[in-house]
């Protein structure tokens, strides 16, 4: 769910809390475009494919950490944290249900594409699909550092992700009626 993504990217930007307390706000918003970054696969191309990357993201993740470490500025720490949200996304779409429009009947085995093996993760339904109660649960959990640790631009993003999740979350097995005469 695009909400548990979105708070999410505060909660990897807590290190800059200690370590670059100025730069901390900034990392914790290119966390949460970050964590929205894959899903804009839902307007372009296929879903958890076209901007899905559980393995590719991660090549200049890494380079991008370590040059934000060395030298920390708006700009290396917006790009590596953009990236290292995208990421962890990318992956942890795996741990939920398929990507189908109503998962919880899980029908399909279609996760997350791997570009490199040119096949599909399977779904690992710890969280049973977007929206569940726990997927729900786990995006007010993920929210208790953005909405207590920081301020402004992070703390709004984080509560209007919380409204979003529970408004989803009571709409969800719902959508399908809806979005299906529109993808037919």
């Amino acid at each position: 769910m695009a909400p548990t993504h979105v708070v999410l990217g505060p909660v990897l930007a807590l290190p800059l809390l200690v370590l670059a307390p100025e730069l901390a706000a900034t990392g914790a918003l290119a966390g949460i475009a970050g964590g929205i970054l894959p899903d804009l696969d839902l307007f372009v191309g296929e879903h958890r494919r076209t901007l899905h990357y559980p393995l590719f993201y991660w090549i200049p993740t890494i380079p991008a950490v370590g040059l934000a470490a060395l030298v920390p500025t708006a700009a290396t720490v917006a790009i590596a944290m953009c990236l290292l949200a995208a990421a962890v996304h990318s992956v942890a779409d795996a741990l939920g249900g398929a990507r189908e429009l109503t998962p919880w009947e899980a029908t399909s085995d279609l996760g997350v594409y791997h570009h490199v093996e040119r096949r599909w993760i399977p779904p690992r339904r710890i969280i049973r699909y977007d929206g569940a109660p726990e997927d729900v649960a786990l995006s007010f959990v993920l929210a208790i550092p953005g909405a207590f640790l920081f301020d402004g631009g992070v703390r709004l993003a984080v509560a209007i992700a919380l409204i979003v999740a529970v408004v989803y979350g009571l709409i969800r097995k719902r959508v399908p009626r809806y979005i299906e005469p529109i993808v037919e």
